[in-house]
């Protein structure tokens, strides 16, 4: 596929994240907007993180398959989650959705002030096919 997780030596190697990913050659590229957990409806799922992140990690698998891709296509997620609520609930939600066996993605965290009425945690990616 031409993709390559970059964790060179005298950096942090992390089983959850990948340092970078280096794309080799031109491919087909997923640019996913930001998801919140919210239902096929647009309702929130639930008051907590660990929700809302659920959710957001399955609404980016099912866009991902609507293309043919998965999961593991995802090269780097950005995730941004309120200001006052532990993200430890998400990554207890990523670890249920992700396949330990794929190499980790680039991850960015973001604390904010706020997103939309009732949302705590909003994620976008980029995935290589």
């Amino acid at each position: 596929m031409g993709v390559r997780h970059i964790n060179p030596e005298g950096m942090h190697r992390s089983p959850a994240f990948s340092q970078a990913v280096v794309v080799e050659r031109p491919t087909k590229t997923i640019y996913i907007g930001g998801q919140n957990g919210v239902d096929a409806d647009g309702k929130v799922v639930g008051p907590t993180v660990g929700e809302q992140s659920l959710q957001a990690f399955r609404n980016l698998a099912t866009i991902l398959e609507s293309e043919g891709a998965t999961l593991a296509n995802i090269v780097h997620w950005r995730i941004a989650t309120v200001e006052g609520h532990s993200f430890d609930e998400g990554v207890a939600a990523f670890q249920q959705i992700w396949n330990r066996a794929d190499p980790p993605p680039a991850i960015t965290v973001h604390v904010v002030a706020g997103l939309a009425a009732g949302v705590l945690v909003e994620i976008d990616a980029v995935a290589v096919v």
